[in-house]
């Protein structure tokens, strides 16, 4: 498949200019090969993800962590290392941030919401003025203890519970990698718990005091499912061969 012409449909079902993440966040960052045979997928850029994605035989690596993070930065030290190791080897290198978090077919939140078995899904978690996550319903409430297992068999990650809220939980937020901060938006929304990546200490007491409770799976793990959804899409779609590559950060 011709690099231009996969680069062009990722934009437009990823949607990328509808979000507020900086242009250079998003989309081909750095060019290879013209023509595209296998595709590798990955949360994070590291010399670690590119040496494996070559081991694969990848021609493009899509992550969610890309190289660029809308500022000028010099290509010096290990920053360099990684641009010279796909360039040398071919290899594109695709981003996308915030519209993998967001999508409704291949997002991170919306994706691991149906694999926890939420029903009656709707938008949720705000990001200048974007929807980036998702809240929905249980058929049948589950204990807290039942749902922080049940997150842990889906993604393979010890949970953190913060139990600020009631012991059964009916309805369920969730916006992946860091978004502390989105447990007032669920208390707000009169939800009975959050699920997010990473806990942060200035938001240590928000769950206990706003009545809510707040489940941390992991920034890295949390934001596996939308790159996973892709790759799966990407074989649907063209018939591509694919492979995800796992290099947890433990965070």
């Amino acid at each position: 498949m011709q690099r231009d012409e996969l680069v062009s449909w990722l934009d437009d079902y990823l949607e990328l200019t509808d979000f507020a993440d900086d242009p250079s966040m998003n989309g081909l960052q750095v060019e290879g090969a013209s023509e595209i045979g296998m595709v590798a997928v990955a949360v994070d850029c590291s010399l670690s993800t590119f040496e494996k994605a070559a081991e694969a035989g990848a021609d493009m690596l899509i992550v969610h962590h890309g190289l660029f993070w809308g500022q000028p930065r010099a290509v010096v030290g290990p920053h360099r290392a990684r641009l010279a190791y796909l360039l040398e080897r071919g290899i594109n290198l695709y981003a996308a941030h915030l519209p993998l978090d967001a999508h409704q077919e291949v997002g991170n939140n919306w994706g691991l919401a149906r694999a926890l078995g939420l029903d009656e899904l709707s938008p949720f978690g705000t990001w200048r003025g974007r929807w980036l996550g998702v809240s929905g319903s249980f058929p049948n409430p589950v204990s807290l203890r039942e749902l922080a297992d049940l997150i842990e068999r889906s993604l393979g990650e010890s949970v953190l519970v913060h139990a600020g809220g009631p012991p059964e939980v009916s309805r369920l937020g969730i916006v992946s990698g860091s978004a502390s901060g989105s447990v007032a938006e669920a208390a707000a929304a009169g939800l009975d718990a959050f699920l997010t990546g990473e806990p942060k200490h200035d938001r240590f007491y928000d769950p206990f005091e706003l009545g809510v409770n707040a489940l941390y799976a992991g920034h890295y793990m949390t934001e596996t499912v939308g790159v996973k959804l892709l790759a799966d899409k990407l074989e649907a779609e063209f018939s591509l061969p694919t492979e995800f590559l796992l290099l947890p950060t433990g965070l």
